[in-house]
């Protein structure tokens, strides 16, 4: 293949080389530094900016915010974002607890082999306030008072790569039996 010899065929080029950072494409800063580490394109020029609006006008690329792909070109499945998976085991009365709420919860934490980390009979935070790990954060809202959840906590949603003391290794998904007690 030869090498591209106009600025938008390095765009082009640079953005096939690259992973997307997003669902939208790569990101202009990427194709930059890529231009510039392989090509000694000077990010600086206004010839670089206007390549990018060249590219876009004659419909070679496709621009989405800050993101660009080339037009034709299937764009890779971006990883989904991680997800707490949730089984409602019994159905509680009144309000739905949310983003806000004082909630007082009794639980029991388990790792996937089985093996007990945690437990409380009643533990107390504020909902959506980033108070505990994004997974009950995720996984409560919704509840009503006197209801019984399983949660599936993966591993990003968590502790991650850092794990939590002895008790939880890095990137351990987690089990949580919840009972949600009160809502303030």
């Amino acid at each position: 293949m030869a090498p591209p010899k106009t600025l938008v065929d390095k765009i082009v080029y640079a953005i096939r080389q690259q992973p997307p950072s997003s669902a939208n494409g790569v990101s202009r800063a990427s194709i930059v530094k890529y231009l510039s580490s392989e090509f000694n394109v000077d990010k600086t020029k206004p010839a670089t900016k206007k390549a990018f609006k060249d590219g876009v006008r004659k419909g070679i690329l496709i621009q989405t915010g800050q993101s660009f792909w080339v037009k034709g070109d299937k764009l890779p499945e971006v990883p989904e974002e991680a997800k707490v998976g949730i089984e409602d085991m019994k159905e509680g009365k009144g309000p739905e607890a949310e983003s806000g709420d004082t909630v007082t919860v009794k639980y029991e934490g388990k790792l996937n082999d089985g093996s007990v980390f945690d437990s409380a009979n009643s533990f107390e935070f504020t909902l959506g306030a980033g108070e505990v790990i994004k997974g009950w954060d995720q996984g409560i809202q919704g509840m009503k008072v006197g209801g019984k959840r399983k949660l599936f906590v993966p591993s990003k949603l968590g502790y991650g790569k850092r794990g939590a003391g002895p008790e939880i290794p890095p990137n351990a998904d987690l089990h949580f039996m919840v009972k949600l007690k009160s809502i303030e």
